[in-house]
């Protein structure tokens, strides 16, 4: 395919759903252990205790890859370094499934964390190929598969373990990868970046972007607040759900993560209504969501049929509110600059996706300490201190403003 300039910048609809879907089948592999770590374990010969680094460590390298890694994009041809990395996902992920002891897996998944940052070059790039008029449209659709992924991956590597081995699911996956990377070599346009600074001064640029860029500093804020609430809730339910109230089955937990998929709609839509200059109400809007589906999880008591209806309402309403408004931040940050929207990106990712790992953690620790309600509580306030700030530091400031700057 012929390299696009930014004189010709357009993107067409069968190429928007292929790269969605690229980042939903790369993204999906840091989520794939999650649900596994028990089998794993035990077939590693892994203490309880060590156990929590199989989720870890793949987070800790996802993040090492968007502070070393994504930055590239901004001065590297974006389809070849995009094609490098899934290609050592997919090797890490022969690795993980070879692995006969936890250091071998453990090191595999701080490897497949470094190479899922792929999609995180791939949304900026969608967002480069999109007219400025359609940019939230297409963030949004890419951004809609990556969460679609994000929320399958937990119950169909749930059903994969269940059938055979918890090693298939990571063949398989390898598999995917090199077949994506044949596909995307023949369907992704090339994109050559003006950027011509070093890798080291790229990097001190980030710093600059972080420190001086308001707009920056508010949504990543937004978002970190958000994904924490998110984090807290996936991570806490299943515990709810595995105990006395519902005493549900590993299989029965997993039919129940696929509702939050659901929510996943609201990414194409966010994006719509950040074109339209609605990106303020949006974002309110986007936190209530979140706010009441706590809330509402407490209007009966746990454990009877209404209250699982309940739950999986709430999971529906906060994957709407969160999914949102992670494209409602993309789609501010992008209008910023195009020669440094991979660092942007970089920054902002990495800040909620730290945001996430403190809400994960401070959700298990609540859920222990008092129960769903302390666990419930403090989600619920990780929205409503987003929309404190956004009020208190940006009270009447239009949207418009925040998506049109260039």
């Amino acid at each position: 395919m012929p390299d696009l300039s930014d004189n010709t910048r357009s993107i067409a609809s069968g190429l928007m759903f292929f790269l969605a879907a690229c980042c939903g089948l790369i993204v999906a592999n840091l989520y794939y252990s999650q649900p596994l770590v028990g089998p794993i374990s035990a077939s590693l010969g892994m203490s309880p205790e060590a156990s929590g680094l199989i989720v870890t460590l793949t987070q800790i390298g996802y993040v090492v890859g968007l502070l070393l890694v994504v930055p590239l994009a901004d001065r590297l041809e974006n389809r070849a370094l995009i094609s490098a990395m899934v290609l050592l996902l997919a090797l890490a992920l022969v690795g993980t499934a070879l692995s006969e002891s936890a250091l071998e897996f453990l090191l595999c998944s701080l490897i497949i964390g470094i190479g899922a940052v792929a999609v995180q070059i791939i949304v900026p790039l969608a967002a480069h190929l999109a007219s400025p008029e359609r940019r939230g449209q297409v963030v949004g659709n890419v951004m809609g598969g990556l969460m679609f992924g994000i929320m399958l991956a937990r119950p169909i590597s749930s059903f994969v373990a269940d059938l055979s081995s918890w090693r298939w699911m990571f063949f398989i996956s390898a598999a995917l990868m090199v077949l994506l990377v044949l596909v995307m070599h023949r369907l992704i346009p090339r994109r050559i970046p003006t950027a011509s600074m070093g890798y080291l001064a790229l990097l001190r640029s980030m710093a600059t972007l972080a420190a001086h860029t308001p707009i920056l500093q508010r949504r990543a804020l937004y978002q970190a607040m958000m994904f924490g609430a998110f984090s807290l809730f996936w991570t806490t339910t299943p515990l709810l759900l595995a105990g006395p109230d519902f005493d549900m089955s590993q299989s029965g937990i997993a039919l129940f993560a696929l509702a939050g998929v659901a929510g996943v709609v609201s990414a194409p839509v966010a994006g719509r209504l950040a074109d339209r200059g609605l990106t303020r109400v949006a974002t309110i809007s986007a936190m209530l969501c979140v706010m009441v589906a706590f809330a509402m999880t407490h209007i009966v008591a746990p454990g009877s049929a209404l209250s699982l209806l309940l739950l999986v309402a709430a999971a529906v309403l906060l994957d709407l509110g969160v999914s949102g408004n992670v494209v409602l931040g993309q789609r501010a940050i992008y209008a910023l600059g195009e020669a440094e929207r991979s660092r942007l990106n970089a920054i902002y990712m990495a800040t909620f996706f730290v945001g996430g790992a403190v809400g994960s953690a401070a959700g298990a620790w609540a859920y222990v300490s008092g129960g769903w309600l302390v666990a419930s509580l403090l989600g619920g306030a990780m929205p409503l201190l987003a929309l404190i700030v956004l009020l208190v530091f940006d009270p009447d400031k239009p949207c418009q403003t925040e998506v049109q700057t260039q």
